[in-house]
């Protein structure tokens, strides 16, 4: 799911960085990565001739209609000694319209990643959740979308000077809360092997 390479300039620095993308339209034939992103599903057909040492997978399971399999995948084309950096959005409650938009299946919580873990065979070594600040605000919008039937829409990116703040706000709630481990957040991390 890396669409256009977008984070291929900033993860090249740690080495060789390819990339699957089922989507075609996703991907600017002038990209300079497109010589690295292999076009086609994340399936048993995806049979590249190298292994990794780190697979990302970064809000990508839950789009999948069998998030195991797609993970039990990625397990096999790990070197002996690779992980895999996972995120996924968090928690049923915080289901909103953007879930929907996005052709979500699920919100995972720990227990139920912990089951999708195993049964995908990987060994998870770590989880947390992350943007703890932003539940508030999705309970929010979910109630408000309760209250109010409206139509859908795609969120739009926001100014600049917006993306940075909340950028500086989600750094300061990573030095503050990650060691505190919080039992919720709208996003939850993990890395397996």
């Amino acid at each position: 799911g890396c669409g256009d390479g977008l984070l291929f300039s900033s993860l090249a620095r740690f080495g060789k960085v390819f990339g699957v993308e089922s989507d075609e339209t996703t991907l600017a034939a002038d990209s300079p990565w497109r010589q690295r992103i292999y076009c086609q599903p994340f399936d048993g057909n995806f049979q590249p001739s190298r292994r990794f040492d780190l697979i990302l997978m970064l809000d990508v399971l839950e789009h999948l209609p069998d998030p195991a399999a797609a993970l039990e995948h990625a397990r096999s084309l790990l070197r002996p000694e690779g992980r895999i950096l996972i995120t996924v959005p968090a928690l049923n409650a915080l289901w909103t319209t953007h879930d929907d938009i996005n052709h979500h299946y699920i919100r995972y919580d720990r227990q139920s990643f912990r089951t999708l873990a195993s049964a995908a065979g990987v060994d998870l070594m770590s989880m947390q959740y992350l943007f703890h600040w932003t539940c508030p605000i999705k309970l929010l919008i979910r109630l408000k979308e309760r209250l109010w039937q409206t139509t859908p829409q795609p969120p739009k990116v926001p100014l600049r000077l917006i993306n940075r703040m909340l950028l500086a706000l989600a750094c300061a709630e990573l030095r503050v809360a990650a060691p505190l481990r919080l039992p919720f957040g709208s996003s939850l991390l993990a890395v397996a092997r």
